[in-house]
């Protein structure tokens, strides 16, 4: 069977940049159809696509346009990357609830960023999901937008498409942890089951020893280094001295010592999800938008790597030789999981699947991010042990979350959307929330036709 592929979203420079040269690694006779609402974008990642092809002879017919029915005809995989409202309206969800002193370190998945997010994305994914299941119903159907799990949610309620959310974090913190045990060249194998951005590594095996005990010192020591610095006391005794930024995590290291598992993926996405514990953006002695976790710096990179790719995509000049390198980012899995499924591999990855009973102690139907296999029936899901009580009350808060803003975005729901910024626990009062929510709507209201 021929691949068709369908990326819907390809404006999402770097997304369609790793994708295409993983495709190309693979010289495979595939086809690749790129959809994007901006036609302005589109030529400009038609262009680049084209010339990256070019420059390695590739067998990929390539094909782009603004009409996605057109392109979704015969496809039998559907990629998408969509962010209605870009990198302008994300500024939106983080800037004004700075006003109410909320200090969000993404603001893409839950916080008031993440559920006023949420309110952009369903309604426009649910559209999409229509057209897949109308004219490509035999599709494999990957999501990578966020909030991630409310999206797939937000679908499967509206819909019943079977997408499948897709994200690098869990990888990211099982090479992280193979790293900090030396076992990156060894059996590392891990168990890791939550909800997107908030996925709990429960167990963690290097040659089937449980590695989980020895990691209590590790903890101690990513502690313990942050509190040197809060003293202003340079730590540099040898294998304690900071590699990087992203190499303490010490609110995730606190909570691996309360709670046993190891959460995904790093502080900044991991402490939206207890906002109570970082008021006014207080952290480790650090402020939130100021001096870590600067949301300006993300969206001016974000804006750079796109003039980037328009400069590239324009210029005469041929693409640099290392434009082919390994380009490490969400779009990984992919193309690893198609083939899985295509030549009945049976791999295991971690993906956002519905609960049909594989966590007990979850809500039913609730999207959550755990193993699953990848073979010639598609993916599904592997039974999990019970999660710990602690863990599981914690994340069935946040699914309660994702239930009301699935439905705030469905219906057009200004009371839902105010009842899911108190159930994310961010506001001190009702009287912040309904004032936010107000603000947020107005903000955002040229993509919130459903309100």
């Amino acid at each position: 069977m021929k691949e068709i592929i369908v990326l819907i979203g390809a404006g999402s420079a770097m997304f369609t940049r790793g994708i295409l040269a993983d495709l190309i690694k693979q010289n495979k006779e595939i086809e690749l159809r790129l959809v994007d609402i901006d036609k302005d974008i589109l030529s400009i990642v038609e262009a680049l696509s084209r010339k990256m092809i070019q420059a390695k002879n590739a067998p990929i017919k390539l094909d782009a346009s603004t009409d996605r029915r057109e392109m979704l005809r015969g496809a039998t995989t559907v990629i998408c990357t969509i962010g209605v409202g870009g990198r302008r309206a994300w500024e939106q969800d983080v800037f004004i609830p700075r006003k109410y002193g909320i200090y969000q370190p993404v603001g893409d998945s839950v916080m008031p960023g993440g559920t006023s997010r949420a309110l952009r994305m369903i309604p426009p994914m649910v559209d999409i999901a229509k057209d897949v299941l109308d004219l490509a119903p035999d599709a494999l159907f990957f999501n990578y937008g966020n909030p991630m799990s409310a999206v797939c949610r937000g679908v499967r309620k509206a819909t019943g498409a079977n997408m499948v959310g897709l994200c690098c974090g869990v990888n990211m913190i099982g090479n992280y942890l193979a790293r900090i045990l030396d076992a990156k060249n060894k059996n590392f194998q891990y168990t890791a089951v939550g909800i997107n951005h908030l996925t709990w590594f429960t167990e963690i095996r290097v040659n089937g020893q449980d590695m989980i005990p020895s990691m209590y010192d590790i903890a101690d020591l990513k502690i313990k280094n942050v509190i040197y610095e809060e003293l202003g006391t340079k730590r540099v005794e040898e294998g304690t001295a900071r590699e990087d930024e992203e190499l303490d995590q010490p609110f995730s290291w606190h909570l691996f010592k309360l709670f046993g598992a190891f959460p995904a993926v790093y502080d900044a996405h991991v402490i939206e999800f207890f906002p109570q514990f970082f008021a006014q953006g207080k952290y480790f002695g650090k402020q939130v938008g100021d001096t870590c976790f600067i949301i300006e710096k993300t969206i001016a990179r974000g804006d750079k790597i796109y003039n980037e790719m328009k400069e590239q995509a324009l210029s005469k000049d041929p693409l640099p030789e290392d434009y082919f390198d390994h380009i490490g980012g969400e779009h990984e899995q992919v193309t690893e999981i198609i083939d899985s499924i295509r030549t009945d591999a049976g791999r295991i990855y971690s993906v956002n699947l519905p609960n049909k009973g594989q966590v007990p102690n979850l809500p039913l139907n609730a999207v959550i991010e755990a193993n699953a296999i990848a073979d010639a029936g598609g993916l599904k899901h592997i039974v999990q042990k019970p999660l710990t009580d602690g863990i599981a009350g914690i994340l069935a808060t946040k699914f309660a979350w994702v239930e009301t803003i699935v439905e705030a975005a469905l219906e057009g729901s200004r009371e839902k959307f105010i009842q899911a910024l108190i159930l994310d626990g961010s506001v001190s009062s009702l009287d912040m929330a309904t004032k936010m929510a107000d603000e947020l709507l107005a903000a955002q209201a040229e993509y919130l036709h459903q309100f």
